[in-house]
């Protein structure tokens, strides 16, 4: 049921996104440059590998000795706002289609977090990653690690088509009033290194 819905909300919406996608893609090549999209393997349901598309948002500017500079430092203005609005995640309606991630799910993190969660953590991948989610709309970038981990867990445990339209509601308001788009001190969301011992 809830791929169904999914399916039919993104391709009903399909008049707006995609149009958009071709604006801000152009947008992007003319402001940063090439490639368009930034690109990474993340784990997705049961762990499984997907490619992730997301707007490129920051430059590949490095030191003098070839080091990419701080996060901080090679996000540009433009792709700052991208990030703000979150229409950097505007390409991952994709995968969405693909059928590799949910419009609703715990967002697909780093590949090499797998090793470093614990069984509650990892059953985050009971389900399909989402462009939103239950932490998502509960602090975003601004809460802990623990904290986002409990809020996917306890969205694992409590999901449903109900459930999905309240957090894509909630999500609205959240890019509306542009609440937790970043951990303090941080361009995003500092790395995840483990549970301490």
């Amino acid at each position: 049921m809830k791929r169904i819905v999914e399916l039919v909300l993104v391709l009903l919406a399909a008049p707006l996104w995609a149009p958009a996608l071709l604006v801000i893609s152009l947008v992007v090549r003319a402001k940063i440059g090439s490639p368009v999209y930034f690109t990474q393997s993340r784990p997705g349901l049961r762990g499984r590998p997907f490619l992730l598309r997301k707007f490129r948002t920051m430059t590949a500017a490095r030191d003098a000795s070839g080091q990419l500079l701080p996060d901080g430092e090679r996000l540009t203005s433009f792709g700052k706002w991208l990030r703000v609005t979150s229409l950097d995640e505007l390409p991952e309606l994709w995968s969405v289609l693909r059928g590799e991630m949910s419009l609703v799910g715990p967002r697909p993190l780093l590949t090499e977090y797998l090793s470093r969660y614990d069984a509650t953590q990892a059953r985050r991948h009971e389900v399909r990653p989402g462009i939103t989610g239950w932490a998502q709309v509960n602090g975003r970038n601004a809460i802990t690690w623990d904290q986002k981990f409990r809020f996917d867990v306890w969205y694992v445990d409590h999901r449903s088509v109900r459930l999905d339209f309240r957090i894509l509601w909630l999500t609205l308001d959240r890019v509306l009033h542009r609440r937790g788009i970043s951990a303090e001190g941080e361009a995003t969301m500092s790395k995840f290194t483990g549970n301490a011992s």
